[in-house]
C-alpha cells in the first residue's frame, strides 16, 4: 500500500545510516508538562517507532517556567509542538523562520463551559458573564466577538481559580477540553454543558509540529522521519495499545493520573481533536491551503492580525497529506 510504503522509503534512508553509526539524536519541545495531548509522540518513542526509520528522541515537556519555542529558535531542539496557527502567522510577521511541518490536531481543544440547562447551544452563550483569559481576550474571544455577536463587556478575565465559576450558574468559563470539565466533574459533582469553539467554526489547527525553515533545507529526511513517526505513534496511541506511552507520560509528570489521562483520549476521541475532517482521507497531521487560508482571514477580520501577512509561509504539506497510518484506524 502507498502509505505503507512511504514510511517503508523514510526508513530505509535514515536507517541506512544509522546502521553504521549511531541513531540521529533530536529533541523535541512540548508546550506544556507530559498529558495525554502529548500522547502519540511518546508513543512512537516507547514503540520504537521513531527509531525504525532512524531517530533517537527525546521529549522536553515545556511548562509554566519553560519557553521550548525559544530554545528551538537558539538552535537547541529540532522541533517543537506549537499551538494554534496564529504563533505560526505572527512568526511570519516577525521574519522568523519557523516552519509548521504537520498539524496534529484538527480540532482546537479550547472549550466554554456552562452550568448544567445554562446555555442549549454556542449562542446561548451571550447571555452568560464569560470568564475569558487575557490570551483568549486577544485571539479567539476577537473572533467570537466578530462571529457571534459577544461583547468586551461581558468578559471578565479568568485568573484560572474556578471558583467565581462554580459559586454562580449564569457564568461560564474557557477551559481545555480535558482539563476544566474534568476538574468540574471530579470537584463540583456535576457534569457542565461544553462548547468546543471548534465546532462553532474557529477552524484553527493545534498542536502543530514545528522546525525551523533551515532544519527542513539541511534535513528534509530527518524531517520526515519525525513526522512520519509522529503521525503512526497518534494512530497507536489512539486506537492500540498505550500502556508503555502512558508510562512515559506519568514518569515525566508526577502529578498525572492515569484517571485523567483516559478521560483525556476519551475527549479527543470522541470529539474527532486528532482524527476528523480531512485526516479521514489524508492522514492524521493534514494540512490544507483552505483551512489555513479561511483561518487567517477569520483572524483578519476579527481584528486579531493585520492583513497582509504571507500566510503560507508558515506551514509546509510536504511532509503530510500522504495517507500514512489510514490502515490503523479501527473500520
Amino acid at each position: 500500500m502507498l502509505r505503507t510504503s512511504l514510511f517503508a522509503l523514510t526508513a530505509g534512508l535514515m536507517a541506512s545510516t544509522a546502521v553504521a553509526q549511531d541513531l540521529t539524536q533530536v529533541t523535541f519541545g512540548t508546550n506544556w508538562l507530559a498529558q495525554a495531548e502529548h500522547g502519540g509522540f511518546y508513543q512512537a518513542v516507547a514503540d520504537g517507532t521513531y527509531a525504525e526509520c532512524g531517530l533517537e528522541v527525546e521529549i522536553v515537556p515545556g511548562g509554566p517556567q519553560v519557553n521550548n519555542r525559544a530554545l528551538m529558535l537558539a538552535g537547541r531542539l529540532q522541533f517543537h509542538m506549537g499551538g494554534d496557527m496564529l504563533q505560526a502567522f505572527n512568526a511570519v510577521s516577525e521574519d522568523i523562520p519557523v516552519v509548521a511541518v504537520a498539524a496534529i490536531f484538527q480540532k482546537h481543544p479550547q472549550v466554554i463551559i456552562a452550568h448544567p440547562g445554562a446555555a442549549e447551544s454556542f449562542e446561548d452563550l451571550r447571555d452568560l458573564t464569560l470568564l475569558i483569559g487575557d490570551n483568549g481576550f486577544a485571539s479567539y474571544y476577537q473572533w467570537m466577538i466578530a462571529a457571534y455577536g459577544f461583547t468586551a463587556e461581558q468578559r471578565v478575565p479568568y485568573t484560572f481559580n474556578p471558583a467565581p465559576f462554580l459559586a454562580d450558574d449564569t457564568v461560564g468559563m474557557q477551559g481545555y477540553l480535558s482539563s476544566e470539565p474534568y476538574l468540574v466533574e471530579r470537584e463540583a459533582g456535576f457534569t457542565p454543558e461544553i462548547f468546543l469553539i471548534a465546532d462553532a467554526g474557529y477552524a484553527s489547527y493545534a498542536t502543530t509540529i514545528e522546525t525551523m525553515q533551515q532544519t527542513i533545507d539541511e534535513s528534509p529526511e530527518v524531517v520526515a522521519c519525525f513526522v512520519n513517526g509522529s503521525i503512526l505513534g497518534w494512530y497507536n496511541y489512539l486506537y492500540g495499545d498505550n500502556a508503555a506511552a502512558n508510562e512515559l507520560i506519568l514518569a515525566d509528570n508526577p502529578d498525572m493520573t492515569q484517571d485523567k489521562i483516559d478521560y483525556a483520549i476519551a475527549a479527543m476521541i470522541d470529539n474527532g481533536i486528532v482524527d476528523s475532517g480531512d485526516t479521514l482521507e489524508l492522514g492524521i497531521g493534514a494540512m490544507t491551503d483552505e483551512v489555513i487560508g479561511g483561518f487567517y482571514e477569520d483572524m483578519v477580520e476579527a481584528g486579531v492580525l493585520d492583513e497582509g501577512v504571507d500566510w503560507q509561509a508558515s506551514y509546509t504539506t510536504q511532509f503530510v497529506n500522504q495517507g500514512l497510518g489510514l490502515d490503523l484506524r479501527p473500520q
